[in-house]
């Protein structure tokens, strides 16, 4: 996928007010621990995550989207009538229907003319988002775009939490499954686009996918009415399946943009832990020094993951002008997808 006529507009972001702590998590699992023997600290040593945030109760995916996105809309300068087409990307969600999209676009008082709906798979919704919309702003059938993400942790935690609590057979290998639940965090992220006259001065240059639908049982997560919402991950072979078709995928990003990653100045990548960080930097053959990373302090943010790090990468000056950048998305299904921006 390469891009003649799509450009993006500065980030807009807004993080929970609630900074909860692995050490809070391990608390909450004391018993759980004394039990099986985990040295305490473990889930921070695993993943690198420190903390995470939370919405405060009752603060729906839509209230997240709408803060950002308003952020997002004074960023770009575009007025809200002016946006033809909204779509929102996170795995939360307000509810079944209707779309919650809708309820972003009435809380923003877009036009009624604006294109309204959901797009949602797993941690790549945001990048899959900008390519939808950047085919869109192509072909000319609109002028400018908003994606917005908004992802609430809240629930997955409180109910791993429970059941891990609750749960007497559970022992040292079955609690594996659900460590990567409690390195998930909350935030939202947007981002305006548009074509050639009415974009921002960063270019979206182009993409890559890669699907590796074999390996769609390593990360399921569902609702049940008596449990919550819960998710089981096999974290070790997903990092595996995962960083094996990032390759594939990378080989082909450098090709089609006719890219080396000697001219990236800045990778963003979906982030799931340190681990993973470096396991996908080695076999990519990349300069890990070119990571920007947020995952000590935001942990694993679903779909809003790879673009909120850009959004505080580029807040930090980490990526100047004229400047080449890499998204860089892993999502289970297993699918990955990487974008060139020209910044």
């Amino acid at each position: 996928m390469q891009f003649n006529n799509v450009y993006m507009h500065p980030f807009g972001y807004e993080l929970p007010p609630r900074v909860i702590t692995s050490t809070q998590l391990e608390e909450e699992l004391k018993d759980v621990y004394s039990r099986l023997k985990l040295p305490e600290g473990r889930l921070e040593l695993m993943t690198g995550i420190k903390e995470r945030r939370f919405w405060d109760e009752g603060t729906t995916p839509s209230r997240g989207a709408a803060l950002a996105g308003k952020k997002a809309l004074d960023a770009s300068g575009v007025s809200p009538e002016d946006i033809e087409c909204l779509i929102f990307t996170a795995v939360s969600r307000d509810m079944m229907e209707p779309a919650t999209a809708a309820f972003v676009h009435n809380e923003l008082g877009l036009a009624p003319n604006c294109q309204v709906f959901d797009l949602s798979n797993a941690c790549l919704g945001f990048l899959n988002g900008m390519i939808i919309m950047a085919g869109m702003l192509e072909l000319g059938h609109i002028k400018n775009g908003l994606i917005v993400s908004s992802e609430t942790a809240e629930d997955l935690v409180g109910s791993t939490l429970k059941r891990l609590k609750a749960d007497t057979t559970i022992t040292r290998k079955s609690i594996k499954s659900s460590f990567a639940s409690l390195t998930i965090g909350s935030g939202a992220v947007a981002m305006v686009m548009g074509n050639r006259q009415t974009g921002g001065p960063h270019r979206l240059v182009g993409g890559t996918y890669r699907a590796n639908t074999a390996q769609n049982h390593l990360c399921r997560g569902g609702q049940t009415s008596a449990a919550g919402t819960l998710m089981s991950t096999d974290s070790e072979e997903l990092l595996k399946q995962g960083v094996e078709t990032a390759h594939a995928t990378w080989n082909k990003f450098t090709g089609d943009l006719n890219w080396s990653q000697e001219s990236i100045a800045r990778f963003f990548c979906h982030q799931v832990g340190t681990a993973h960080a470096r396991l996908l930097f080695e076999t990519l053959g990349l300069d890990i020094a070119k990571n920007f990373e947020t995952l000590e302090f935001l942990g694993n943010v679903g779909s809003v993951s790879a673009p909120i790090t850009m959004a505080i990468g580029v807040e930090k000056g980490m990526l100047k002008k004229d400047e080449r950048a890499a998204l860089l998305g892993i999502g289970s299904g297993i699918n990955c997808l990487m974008l060139g921006v020209h910044w």
